[in-house]
């Protein structure tokens, strides 16, 4: 008898143990992945700097990418047509055996003003979504908007938002300075792109080549096509992030060979 009740308290201790590993165990992963939990059940960030990072990230990429592939700009006007992306024309002439003319001559900051107007929207609503959260958890909210400035440093893309956030409950919080840093090197593949053109302008070509001995991680295509047209892609190895544009400069006459 002694026995039986011997087995059944050690089965019950069996028990408490597996179940308070269970608990721990699940703790553990609510601790690890409670950033994408919240996203799924809807919490709101308690942080609003993260909250913003997490609201317009993904815009920000989107439309870099998009404007990577297509020569600098989201919707280019004058383009060839390239692996279904429509490819701006930097440098350009109509004219055969003659030097093209840059197009974009402020590239960089043609690159940032084209992001900063397609997020427009975005960014207001990401604010708006940031201050309701907020009232909703019995805070009185006061936002005052300012200025979205982006920017393409080495290394990072940069969005800032002059913007003002005053939180009161028991207590008064102010946050401004919001700041958005993506890790791409835009930067350093615009600032190529723009050495490239300056040889087409000058010289009516480029060489290729002495881009990748210089820059070990940079992959430069040269893309001729059978209207005078040269396609470059501007690649890094690392990230295989691109960045491709069109050129026309230097051109034979159809019908003869270069």
């Amino acid at each position: 008898m002694d026995m039986k009740k011997e087995a059944k308290k050690r089965g019950q201790v069996t028990i408490f143990i597996i179940i308070a590993l269970v608990i721990i165990a699940m703790g553990a992963l609510i601790y690890i992945f409670y950033p994408e939990i919240s996203a799924i059940l809807g919490f709101e960030e308690k942080n609003p700097y993260s909250f913003m990072q997490t609201c317009l990230e993904e815009e920000i990429q989107t439309n870099v990418d998009a404007l990577s592939l297509q020569g600098g700009s989201l919707n280019p006007e004058f383009y060839y047509l390239y692996d279904n992306s429509k490819v701006e024309y930097l440098c350009y002439t109509i004219e055969d055996y003659a030097t093209c003319v840059v197009q974009q001559p402020m590239l960089k900051e043609h690159i940032e003003a084209e992001i900063e107007n397609k997020i427009k929207e975005e960014v207001t609503g990401c604010f708006n979504s940031l201050k309701d959260s907020y009232e909703k958890r019995g805070y009185s909210v006061n936002l005052q908007p300012g200025d979205t400035k982006v920017e393409l440093l080495p290394k990072r893309i940069v969005t800032s938002f002059n913007h003002t956030l005053t939180l009161t409950k028991d207590s008064t919080e102010r946050y401004d300075n919001f700041r958005i840093s993506l890790n791409n090197n835009l930067y350093e593949r615009v600032s190529i792109a723009n050495s490239i053109l300056s040889w087409e302008a000058r010289y009516g070509d480029a060489e290729t080549t002495i881009y990748m001995d210089y820059y070990h991680n940079l992959k430069v295509e040269k893309l001729k096509q059978s209207d005078g047209t040269k396609i470059y892609i501007l690649t890094d190895r690392d990230t295989q992030n691109k960045f491709q544009f069109a050129t026309r400069s230097g051109a034979w006459p159809a019908g003869y060979g270069e």
